[in-house]
């Protein structure tokens, strides 16, 4: 069973203002997509950006926080994910409508998730 309230401690440790919270690959895709889940502390507030090879524009909910995320909301993060279908390179917006292989330090429980996501669909 998933701790769908577990919520890391911290997310920064020894000063560091930026980690790699979240890692998404997308093996469907035919462009072998990557989207890399960051968070950035600024101002006391922990800012979440979502960096891809192409360098969309990738809109994430919440955008930022005080405290670290529950595993519930870092879902929710994930799977409401919106880019510019129009104007996004290697047709984002299509890639997003996958299910993602997971990997994460901060939320180990994330990766059995959309494990499970995904055999439920037929994939893997």
């Amino acid at each position: 069973m998933i701790d769908f309230k577990y919520r890391p401690k911290e997310y920064f440790e020894s000063g560091l203002t930026s980690v790699l919270l979240i890692r998404l690959d997308f093996p469907e895709s035919q462009w072998g997509e990557v989207i890399s889940i960051y968070a950035n502390l600024l101002d006391g507030m922990i800012h979440f950006e979502a960096v891809d090879f192409y360098g969309n524009d990738i809109n994430l909910s919440p955008a930022k926080s005080l405290d670290p995320l529950s595993t519930q909301e870092v879902i929710y993060m994930l799977e409401t994910m919106e880019a510019d279908w129009e104007n996004s390179h290697g047709n984002m917006g299509l890639t997003l409508l996958g299910i993602p292989e997971v990997d994460s330090k901060y939320y180990p429980e994330l990766k059995k998730y959309f494990s499970e996501k995904r055999k439920g669909f037929g994939l893997d």
